[in-house]
């Protein structure tokens, strides 16, 4: 009895570590860093604050996104920092977003900026100790309902991250993100009381930013987002005359892209995340490729000529 006791045992500990292992080969999605900053407000409870910290980190890393299995070291490193501008009420906060990604680089120690956006039109709701929750379902697709204005943006920017990501492996192959963004975009904009969803308010909302990566005439961008990553930063190590090459003679596309209506957004979002690394990656080119490549980018960005200085040495 005592001999079948203990293989009953030992047979429970090894499903238990076997569970546990697969719940560990099939890490979710994210790996975030979540801040709130709430210096900006003069309140002697700064409880709600930690609270809410603690809830982002849990709902954005503790849910799980897409289909496809992640182990715990392809986790994409993601940072979430919130500064709080303003507290209306006790539960109603005005805010600032800034959210980044990144990603490595094939066989390097070297990561490189996937997003690096700032949303400063974002108010919400949130009150002590609650947990922030989403209608899901396994994969993470949005269904027919959305909590919160908090919840929503959120969700939006993860699936995002995820695109950009799954871009930079495939040709388009973040698309399913994007669909998944968009329908979380539609929903919002439903709620007269969400701010920032809005296509017709400026072109740095959340609605310009979905419907420029699903613009079929912006098709171009994603094509280069691919080559850049995966045929140009990936191939680095291996070959890196070739990979810079590569990179430099698929940027004259943005030029191209310049002319189409929503592209504003999407150019203004690769400087912010990628040009300070193609001016470091131009500077190991000849004089004449340095040149075109300060030409280009001038004629694109020609209130950044400071960063651009590099490549006239």
């Amino acid at each position: 009895m005592m001999n079948s006791r203990i293989y009953i045992m030992k047979y429970i500990s090894i499903i238990i570590l076997f569970f546990a292992s697969l719940l560990h080969l099939q890490a979710q999605e994210l790996n975030a860093r979540v801040t709130v900053n709430s210096e900006r407000i003069q309140t002697t409870n700064k409880n709600v604050f930690t609270s809410l910290e603690q809830a982002l980190s849990q709902y954005i890393n503790g849910s799980k996104w897409s289909s496809t299995t992640f182990s715990s070291n392809e986790r994409i490193d993601c940072t979430f920092s919130l500064t709080i501008l303003e507290q209306p009420s006790e539960t109603a906060f005005k805010a600032e977003l800034f959210v980044q990604s990144r990603r490595p680089v094939y066989n390097s120690s070297y990561t490189t900026t996937m997003l690096n956006f700032r949303d400063t039109k974002f108010e919400f709701e949130y009150m002590e100790n609650a947990t922030i929750e989403t209608q899901q379902n396994t994969f993470g697709m949005q269904q027919n309902s959305l909590n919160s204005n908090l919840e929503a943006v959120i969700a939006f920017y993860a699936n995002l991250i995820l695109a950009l990501d799954f871009d930079s492996f495939s040709p388009t192959g973040g698309s399913l993100f994007y669909r998944q963004a968009q329908t979380i975009a539609t929903m919002a904009q439903s709620n007269s009381g969400w701010g920032g969803w809005s296509s017709f308010d400026d072109n740095r909302n959340r609605g310009s930013i979905i419907n420029a990566f699903l613009d079929a005439s912006l098709k171009g961008y994603r094509d280069l987002w691919y080559t850049y990553h995966r045929k140009g930063l990936d191939e680095m190590a291996a070959n890196p005359d070739r990979a810079r090459t590569t990179i430099l003679n698929a940027l004259p596309v943005l030029k191209e892209l310049r002319q189409v209506r929503n592209s504003e957004i999407i150019l203004q979002m690769f400087a912010d995340s990628k040009l300070d690394e193609i001016v470091s990656i131009g500077g190991k080119a000849t004089q004449e490729e340095k040149k075109e490549l300060y030409d280009l980018l001038r004629s694109l960005y020609p209130t950044m000529s400071n960063q651009l200085d590099p490549l006239k040495k």
